[in-house]
């Protein structure tokens, strides 16, 4: 079982066509709605791990976490660094500087107040003009707005400005892990390359022709990717 962890501002929907065309590969997919853990009372990224972890039922699962997604899906590979087979970090930050993270969580509150009492469109709107997601088109986010608490609440409990650096802690990882990003995501492939440094058994993908989204941006590429790291870890296990 894949388990699919969306990003920030996104919704367990997101991966529904990835879900389908994983299918086809004889895997399951399940769509975790992250909302679900901000709903009632707020969920510190350092409690998150635990938390996801006792939702997690399936034998040798596998971990897919895209951009705020995959921050919080390193948090969970770091609670329990033995319960997954194998893990996929899409387009996902370790962590920034301490001197950086003052201007990050002043930044995250402002678009936390945006989620919570701003029009819900011009919110939508402003967070798409950014920069770094430019490219793919992702589902309509009209029926988010009935969680914008939750939404509202991430931006200040899963800040990556209250995040502590997970850099220096990849080296407790041993699992296999796929970290994906787009060629044209400099800050992020930047990241991704330092994170590689420290991982002991991880590999990294390059898409060619793709920003920040990559599972919807470059959606057949993203599929044969992970297809081939699941197909060879799988082998490699047999081979043993």
């Amino acid at each position: 079982m894949i388990y699919a962890l969306h990003g920030a501002v996104g919704m367990a929907a997101d991966w529904k066509s990835f879900a389908l065309s994983m299918k086809q590969e004889g895997e399951a997919v399940a769509r975790v709605d992250l909302w679900q853990f901000l709903a009632c009372c707020p969920m510190p990224l350092a409690q998150f791990g635990n938390a996801f972890n006792r939702e997690v039922h399936s034998k040798q699962p596998v971990l897919l976490g895209y951009s705020m997604g995959g921050r919080l899906a390193l948090h969970a590979l770091l609670s329990n660094p033995k319960m997954y087979k194998a893990a996929i970090i899409v387009s996902a930050h370790t962590g920034i500087e301490e001197e950086d993270k003052p201007a990050r969580q002043a930044q995250d509150a402002a678009w936390a107040a945006k989620a919570l009492s701003g029009d819900w469109d011009d919110f939508l709107n402003a967070w798409n003009r950014q920069g770094v997601l430019e490219g793919g088109i992702m589902p309509d986010r009209s029926a988010l707005k009935r969680q914008r608490e939750a939404v509202a609440r991430s931006f200040m409990d899963w800040s990556v400005g209250t995040q502590e650096n997970l850099l220096p802690r990849l080296k407790e990882l041993s699992c296999p892990i796929l970290w994906v990003v787009g060629e044209n995501d400099q800050k992020f492939l930047a990241v991704a390359r330092r994170a590689m440094q420290e991982l002991s058994n991880g590999q990294l993908v390059v898409i060619p022709d793709c920003g920040h989204r990559v599972p919807w941006e470059q959606a057949e590429a993203f599929h044969a990717v992970v297809t081939k790291f699941l197909q060879s870890n799988s082998e490699s296990r047999l081979s043993q």
